[in-house]
């Protein structure tokens, strides 16, 4: 399956602001990118790239006051399988788990796990353990938030989640990693490109936040915002939570013009050089 993917944003700046964001495929996936543009800007500047402490890609640039526009588009072969399923995977016990997941055990800016744990082990700690418990979790969350994008908020918490019952895909991840975390499961935070494939159109795309859980060996994916196996995750980056990936980290005030993201399935015939990076060249 070839999924074409990407994003058209323009900011308005009052002044010269640098800029850092998160919204290339990670680099586990280079392997599977089959046409990639160059990131596209208007007016030009210099872009480069870098790698974060959790090893995602970052641009890094430098915006000029007034209107800037910078544009990605790729297309990149996916296998078309759904998320996985794998009921049998056990919890590790934290003696067991990789130095490395152990970060993601911890509190953090937007998953209070400390402040849930009391809730977490209420709700939770009669629940089958291992895979069915993250998945009780997810269906928990899934049932608890009302979703509404009038209801996005950049400083709602897990507990702020938990105590208004509304939010976004972002709120449902973290109130999801806060209770995992309550119950010793490492959980980081996941933004992507998520299309509508093998489900009825949604309306206009976003990008989409998710978790992935530690399961006995293994990062497993979940996601409580749609709580159902989805095809053609495209994963940008993780972290602890929100604050450690957001998609665009700008060092001054910006007003956001213009948001627009594609993430499609296309047939081969539809994959030409000259038609990667049509929507620049159309709105440019």
């Amino acid at each position: 399956m070839l999924i074409r993917f990407g994003h058209d944003f323009e900011l308005v700046c009052d002044q010269e602001t640098p800029l850092v964001c998160l919204v290339s495929a990670r680099p586990e996936r280079d392997a599977d990118l089959h046409e990639v543009v160059p990131v596209k800007t208007w007016p030009p500047v210099p872009v480069s790239r870098y790698l974060d402490g959790f090893g995602n890609t970052c641009l890094r640039m430098v915006a000029p006051a007034g209107s800037f526009r910078f544009l990605q588009d790729a297309v990149i072969d996916d296998t078309g399988d759904p998320d996985p399923l794998i009921p049998t995977l056990r919890q590790a016990g934290i003696a067991a788990l990789p130095a490395e997941t152990l970060g993601f055990l911890l509190p953090s800016r937007y998953v209070e796990s400390d402040l849930l744990s009391d809730a977490a082990w209420q709700l939770f700690g009669t629940s089958a353990t291992g895979w069915a418990r993250v998945q009780t979790i997810c269906d928990f969350v899934h049932g608890h938030i009302a979703f509404g994008y009038k209801d996005a908020s950049s400083l709602r918490t897990a507990a702020g989640a938990w105590q208004d019952r509304r939010g976004v895909c972002r709120d449902y991840a973290h109130l999801a990693l806060a209770f995992c975390r309550a119950m010793n499961f490492p959980a980081r935070y996941v933004n992507g490109y998520l299309g509508d494939i093998g489900v009825p159109f949604g309306g206009p795309m976003d990008f989409a936040a998710w978790i992935e859980v530690w399961i006995e060996d293994r990062w497993v994916t979940f996601d409580p915002r749609n709580n159902t196996r989805r095809i053609g995750r495209i994963k940008v980056a993780h972290g602890r939570d929100a604050a450690d990936v957001p998609l665009i980290h700008s060092f001054g005030a910006h007003k956001l013009q213009k948001f627009s993201v594609w993430c499609d399935e296309v047939s081969q015939a539809a994959v030409m050089p000259h038609q990667i990076g049509s929507r620049a060249d159309h709105a440019a």
